[in-house]
């Protein structure tokens, strides 16, 4: 026997995802970073992750990685090896919240990472879309890049040190430019690495 109109509509409807209050009460995040000693605490790790509903595990794989340093989850917060910047850490939760948070199609947080055939899938419960999660801005260097001090090189600058000084990446390691801006694009002296934190002064 066919199905009735109603249940047509019924079943219909539970194929229809509707938008949560999540994305009327989303509020990106704001990174409390603290130095101690030779480490960088993200004080508030839990309540981020608890924010964007998102694996803990997750989260801390990609900055990891994003950073990369060693660290470990300390109850509520993030411990990683070595001095960052706070904006530096602001900006890799912005990426993650871009990448693995946020819908690309309506722009709402409204959404489930899901595994599709080892493929993790960011699924959208507000609009219904779907899309592998991949990084969307690539590296332009390899992660195993090596700086030398001496070395002369083009550098993006990203976002702003507290103290005011333009920061870049290549590779895994993190450069400061004094007296440069987010967006500009300048060549650099390397004059001291420590660790994966270096610094420079403008070439001529």
């Amino acid at each position: 026997m066919a199905d009735s109109y109603e249940d047509l509509l019924k079943k219909a409807y539970t194929q229809v995802t509707e938008p949560t209050e999540f994305a009327d009460r989303f509020v990106m995040p704001e990174a409390k970073v603290t130095i101690e000693g030779k480490t960088t605490i993200l004080d508030n790790f839990a309540e981020v992750a608890a924010v964007i509903r998102r694996d803990q595990d997750h989260f801390m794989k990609y900055l990891l990685g994003e950073l990369g340093t060693a660290g470990k989850i300390d109850g509520n917060r993030a411990v990683f090896n070595g001095k960052f910047e706070s904006s530096l850490i602001s900006m890799m939760v912005r990426n993650y919240i871009e990448d693995y948070v946020i819908c690309s199609e309506c722009g709402r947080p409204d959404t489930r990472l899901v595994k599709d055939d080892r493929v993790l899938i960011l699924r959208c419960d507000a609009c219904g879309s779907h899309r592998p999660v991949r990084k969307r801005k690539a590296r332009t260097e390899p992660a195993g890049t090596t700086l030398q001090e001496g070395a002369v090189i083009d550098v993006d600058i990203e976002s702003l040190s507290r103290r005011g000084d333009g920061v870049a990446r290549i590779g895994k390691y993190i450069l400061y430019v004094a007296n440069a801006k987010p967006g500009q694009k300048v060549k650099v002296k390397i004059t001291r690495i420590s660790g994966q934190i270096a610094f420079t002064e403008r070439a001529l």
